[in-house]
C-alpha cells in the first residue's frame, strides 16, 4: 500500500480492490475460473475453480511503515471460516510484510489447510503457467496445498517456508529457473518500494515543517476526524427503549 494514501480514504479502498483483481487475473491466467467477491463483508475476496479442486483466496497488503501487526491481519481463521465447503484457502501477502521468525499465524495455516504465499510466489506460478501450460500449474498449485495441509503444525517460519519452496522447487526444472529470476526481482521490487516510501515521508514531513501554526491546527483536526467525532456525539439521543412497557 503506497504511503501517500492515508488511512480509510477512498484511494486505500479503490488499491485494496486493485490487488483482488491482481490476483484473480493471476489465477485466470493459471486456467482457474474465477470471480471476485464483494457483495458480503464474510467472504473471501476470490473464489476459483477448477475441474479438480477449488479454493478461496485473499490479497493482502500492508504500508511499509506499518508496524506491529499481528495474527488478525492476515486472516487465517477468517479464511477458513470462509471456505464454505471448499477444501482449501489461500492469502497472499508481501514478502517482506510476512512473520520471519516464530509466528502463531503459521501454525493457524497448518491446521486450518490455509497456505499462505506471496506475490512472488503467484508470479512464479503465472510464469510457469505461460512456459509448462495450465494442467501443469493446476497440479502444482494442488500440490502445494496438499504440502500445506501434510504439515505438522508448529509456529517456525523455516519449516513452513522450507515446505512450500521446496514444493515448487522439486516439481519441475523449470520452476527452479522461474524461482531464481524472480527471487532477484522481488529483492529489486523491496529496494524501490522502500525508496519510494521514504521519499514520500520526507516530502511529507518538509511539508508540515512549513506550516503555519493556524494550518497545523487544521492539519491535527483534520486528522483526529474531531468534526465527525462531535458530529456523531451530538446525534446520540435518547432513543425510547426505556419507554417501551
Amino acid at each position: 500500500m503506497p504511503e501517500r494514501y492515508d488511512y480509510d480514504t477512498s484511494e486505500e479502498k479503490l488499491y485494496s480492490k486493485y490487488t483482488d483483481v491482481v490476483i484473480s487475473e493471476a489465477f485466470s491466467w493459471m486456467g482457474f475460473t474465477n470471480l471476485v467477491l464483494k457483495e458480503r463483508a464474510d467472504t473471501a475476496d476470490v473464489e476459483c475453480v477448477s475441474d479438480d479442486y477449488s479454493f478461496v483466496a485473499d490479497a493482502k497488503v500492508f504500508r511499509l511503515s506499518r508496524t506491529a501487526k499481528n495474527q488478525k491481519d492476515f486472516k487465517i481463521q477468517a479464511m477458513d471460516n470462509w471456505k464454505y465447503g471448499k477444501p482449501y484457502a489461500m492469502v497472499v501477502c508481501p514478502v517482506y510484510q510476512l512473520p520471519a521468525r516464530i509466528s502463531q499465524i503459521y501454525q493457524q495455516a497448518v491446521v486450518r489447510s490455509v497456505c499462505i504465499a506471496t506475490y512472488t510466489h503467484l508470479a512464479v506460478l503465472v510464469r510457469y503457467a505461460q512456459e509448462a501450460g495450465q494442467p501443469r500449474v493446476i497440479e502444482l498449485l494442488h500440490r502445494v496445498f496438499e504440502t500445506v495441509e501434510a504439515m505438522h503444525p508448529k509456529k517456525d517460519v523455516v519449516a513452513y517456508w522450507q515446505g512450500v519452496n521446496r514444493t515448487f522447487l522439486t516439481f519441475d526444472r523449470v520452476v527452479a529457473d522461474i524461482w531464481k529470476e524472480e527471487k532477484v526481482m522481488a529483492s529489486e521490487a523491496i529496494v524501490i518500494s522502500r525508496n519510494e516510501a521514504l521519499a514520500f515521508l520526507a516530502a511529507e514531513r518538509e511539508r508540515i515543517m512549513r506550516l503555519s501554526r493556524e494550518e497545523a491546527i487544521i492539519e491535527v483536526i483534520r486528522g483526529r476526524k474531531l468534526d465527525n467525532r462531535v458530529r456523531a456525539a451530538e446525534s446520540v439521543t435518547d432513543n425510547g427503549i426505556l419507554e417501551f412497557i
